[in-house]
């Protein structure tokens, strides 16, 4: 592939070189920094996930159908979700830094030769939205989580979709611009301790051959095409250090920074594709969690009745087009029309739209925590008995003779109503924080900046409200053998 011309690169709306250099590099430390620089490196995470997702895979196709007892659901469904929470909120993006799906890529890359370009119109996130809604409608229409054989094609999709869109286009625009996983991690990650930037900026200024971005004839350069200098936020950023394995100057770092810092910075493109993604991230939270209760059956059933029709896949089509689609954009759309109004500003919606939204952020973070990290508390111990399972139907006993079925929750289910109330408030406290931070940082009074602040304010309010009912009423607790699959 020929050098990269910097205006060619697509990164994260900067124009200014990341100023400040890193106070904590993980790069730096002696064993872990001299892992994760290393030529494979990278590979310590893949190839266990690799392994994983064969399993998974194998056990998925052969395994038992009910979902409770394979690998692939429970695993799935059930571990991956609330632990991809957890690693995004303690240390990073660690599932795309890993990601299995991404092992292919230097065979893709060979294939490809000099790779076309990705279409310049979509170079936005408005695929990545559209996939990230489709994912969570065919979750609930083709019943994903209680399908093994189902589950398992998903990931062999993720596999065939990685590879054939890195051998066809420049840019890995399977990560960057359509996967769904990557679209929820690149969300949530704006909110990690941890992000991609330089030590010294003069250094990338000078240099030559970008090596970053272009690779080197040794080393792969970033296949998101970001340049690290210019990095202000997580947003497309895989994690996988390609950029600071080919660094001629060893001058990229991985920065330990205070978490959600660039939510408080005026770091993030003010479009509406990106704002959007946002304002859909977290009524999906919401929503997501809402469609695992009985209420929402009664809608269903509410609505069929009203059209006349039982058609599934029509009926949660509207359902979610409405909850994710079409009420992200009309509150979001009056939200903006109206703090613009209340403070007299002559500014393009779009920037009314987008100043606001990084304070969305810390809210659906913590309903996605909820509501995961409850699947993962109720069904967590779940794995012992479905492995032993697999283990005893492949001629192995090396857990014991005899699968305890009934070993499944975490925590004691008396905790988890208070536990998902308090992540909700302090996310909601936390969402507020950001918002008042964002009007001091635009508006030089500070009533203004509340009055700007506070359509917003009720927007959150009414999403923290909606998550903290939906939690108070009965879950399906999907994978479990409570629920017997």
């Amino acid at each position: 592939m020929p050098p990269i011309r910097l205006d060619e690169i697509a990164v994260n709306d900067g124009g200014a070189l990341y100023r400040p250099p890193p106070r904590h590099d993980l790069l730096r430390r002696p064993l872990l920094g001299r892992l994760l620089r290393a030529r494979n490196g990278r590979l310590l995470l893949q190839l266990p996930l690799l392994l994983v997702a064969l399993l998974l895979i194998y056990d998925g196709l052969t395994g038992p159908p009910l979902a409770a007892q394979n690998l692939a659901t429970v695993g799935v469904w059930v571990h991956y979700r609330g632990l991809v929470m957890i690693a995004l909120l303690l240390v990073g993006n660690l599932f795309c830094m890993g990601c299995p799906f991404a092992l292919p890529r230097t065979l893709a890359r060979r294939l490809s030769g000099r790779g076309r370009r990705w279409p310049r119109a979509l170079r936005n996130k408005w695929l990545a939205v559209a996939a990230f809604v489709a994912f969570l409608f065919l979750y609930e229409w083709l019943d994903l989580w209680a399908g093994p054989r189902l589950t398992a094609a998903v990931i062999i999709g993720y596999f065939a979709g990685a590879f054939v869109l890195e051998a066809l286009f420049a840019e890995s625009p399977f990560c960057k611009y359509v996967c769904p996983l990557g679209t929820f991690n690149f969300v949530a990650a704006t909110t990690s301790p941890t992000q991609i930037t330089v030590r010294d900026r003069d250094v990338c200024r000078t240099c030559p051959g970008k090596e970053c971005v272009n690779g080197s004839a040794r080393v792969l350069g970033c296949g998101t095409e970001l340049f690290p200098p210019t990095l202000r936020t997580n947003l497309d950023c895989v994690f996988c250090l390609d950029c600071a394995r080919a660094c001629p100057y060893d001058n990229v770092a991985l920065a330990v920074r205070p978490p959600g810092r660039e939510l408080l910075d005026d770091a993030w493109p003010r479009r509406w594709d990106v704002s959007f993604l946002v304002l859909v991230f977290a009524f999906a939270a919401v929503g997501n969690a809402f469609g695992m209760v009985p209420p929402f059956y009664d809608l269903l059933a509410w609505l069929a009745a009203a059209l006349g029709t039982a058609n599934e896949a029509l009926l949660l089509a509207l359902t979610f087009g409405t909850l994710f689609v079409a009420l992200p954009v009309a509150v979001g759309l009056a939200a903006a029309w109206l703090s613009r109004a209340v403070v007299g500003r002559a500014e393009p919606l779009r920037i009314a739209f987008s100043r606001f939204v990084p304070a969305f952020v810390p809210l659906a973070v913590a309903i996605w925590l909820a509501h995961y990290g409850y699947h993962l508390a109720i069904g967590g111990l779940g794995i012992v008995p479905v492995t032993q399972s697999f283990l005893l139907a492949h001629g192995l006993n090396w857990l014991g003779d005899a699968p305890n079925w009934e070993l499944a929750a975490l925590l004691p289910g008396g905790w988890l109503l208070p536990l998902q109330t308090a992540v909700v408030l302090i996310g909601f406290g936390l969402s507020l924080f950001v918002g008042q931070r964002i009007g001091r940082r635009d508006f030089d009074d500070p009533p203004l900046a509340a009055r700007a602040l506070a359509p917003w304010l009720l927007v959150l309010l009414g999403l923290a409200v909606a998550a903290l009912l939906t939690f108070n009423l009965p879950m399906e607790m999907r994978g479990s053998m409570l629920m017997g699959g």
